[in-house]
């Protein structure tokens, strides 16, 4: 259920955004106004915004895929708390895969990043410490392999991608956003580390 309200909500605000460039600016993460004029909603917001139909579309299209199954788990994991702990791992994913970029473009007016991949990353990487033997495929890896093995292989071109730079895309976001929805999900659940080993090696 709170999955598709973040839908809802993300897919209405972000198709307003689009064709008002007042109302995105105000929401678009700026290190330099967050950092000058300590507008720390910039973090939250900027989720709630994409750059067009393409950059809304996969993000939406993963956070449906992944996000139910995640929220699910939760519910099973922890009860009614699950879904508080499935929004602060969406809401999380927002802040702590911006974290970087703030810190090194905080000085730079010039930089901006909008989008919802951070949190979809947390969302997309919690589903894999849960169902680590899962098929998974996307874009570049078009035949469907574990998730495991998939998110490391994805893991690794993100920070190969977020070292290189100069790619448009943020790309530290999907990394810092991925690590925070592992590390979130092992804090409410250290078993899960057991259990996630014991899931790769067939046991």
């Amino acid at each position: 259920m709170i999955t598709y309200i973040i839908l809802a909500i993300t897919i209405f605000i972000s198709i307003s955004a689009m064709d008002n460039h007042s109302l995105k600016n105000k929401m678009v993460f700026n290190a330099y106004l967050i950092h000058e004029r300590k507008e720390w909603y910039r973090f939250f917001s900027s989720g709630l915004i994409h750059a067009d139909w393409m950059h809304l579309g996969f993000n939406m299209l993963s956070l449906y895929m992944f996000g139910k199954a995640v929220e699910d788990a939760y519910y099973k994991l922890f009860d009614v708390k699950g879904v508080l702990f499935f929004i602060l791992l969406y809401v999380g994913g927002l802040a702590m895969s911006s974290i970087y970029s703030f810190e090194r473009n905080k000085g730079n007016i010039y930089y901006n990043a909008l989008g919802a991949s951070g949190a979809v990353s947390s969302v997309i990487y919690a589903f894999i410490l849960l169902d680590p033997t899962a098929k998974l495929g996307f874009m570049f890896i078009p035949v469907p392999i574990p998730a495991y093995l998939f998110g490391f292989i994805y893991l690794g071109i993100e920070y190969y991608l977020s070292k290189r730079g100069n790619t448009g895309i943020a790309h530290d976001a999907h990394f810092w956003g991925a690590i925070y929805g592992v590390v979130l999900t092992l804090i409410l659940k250290p078993s899960l580390a057991t259990r996630f080993i014991e899931q790769i090696i067939g046991r």
